[in-house]
């Protein structure tokens, strides 16, 4: 598997599992009405943020991240990330992959750290792999997020320290 910098090309590719996984509602506050188009504007970053693409060995596009700072200006300087795996995927270590690169990208472009601001608290998969890549759950909003099995359920924000 290769971890790259996506380009404009890949968006057709990594449309079909960002729908996918929107439309579950068990991750996402995106807008469930998202056309491929406007998706497109919430997924694909510019500088100084940047969207990367994991590729399988077919040269298949199986998970994407998006990443850059968490907030302009006085807010700067803490990266923040979201990360999509195709569900056809998982549990091939695509996202701890992605997370590794993202980190590690968070570090070479000196932010001093990384602020995830919506974990859903029932994505286990994603708060274990957070929590193993050494974040921290700094604190949990009650209630946030409307899961589309389980109703309301809170939102983790959680922080890894680069300084």
């Amino acid at each position: 598997m290769q971890i790259r910098t996506a380009t404009e090309t890949d968006w057709p590719r990594i449309w079909p599992f960002f729908d996918t996984i929107v439309t579950a509602g068990d991750s996402y506050a995106f807008p469930l009405d998202l056309d491929v188009e406007t998706a497109r504007g919430w997924w694909m970053e510019t500088p100084p943020g940047r969207t990367t693409v994991a590729v399988d060995d077919d040269g298949v596009v199986v998970g994407s991240a998006k990443m850059g700072p968490n907030r302009p200006g006085r807010g700067a300087h803490v990266a923040t990330a979201s990360f999509m795996v195709d569900p056809s995927a998982r549990r091939g270590g695509i996202g701890r992959a992605l997370g590794e690169d993202m980190v590690a990208w968070a570090r070479a472009e000196g932010f001093h750290g990384i602020q995830f601001n919506a974990v859903v608290e029932t994505n286990t998969a994603a708060v274990r792999l957070w929590r193993e890549l050494g974040f921290d759950v700094v604190g949990t909003v009650p209630e946030a997020f409307d899961h589309a099995t389980h109703g309301l359920v809170g939102l983790h924000v959680m922080y890894l320290p680069l300084a």
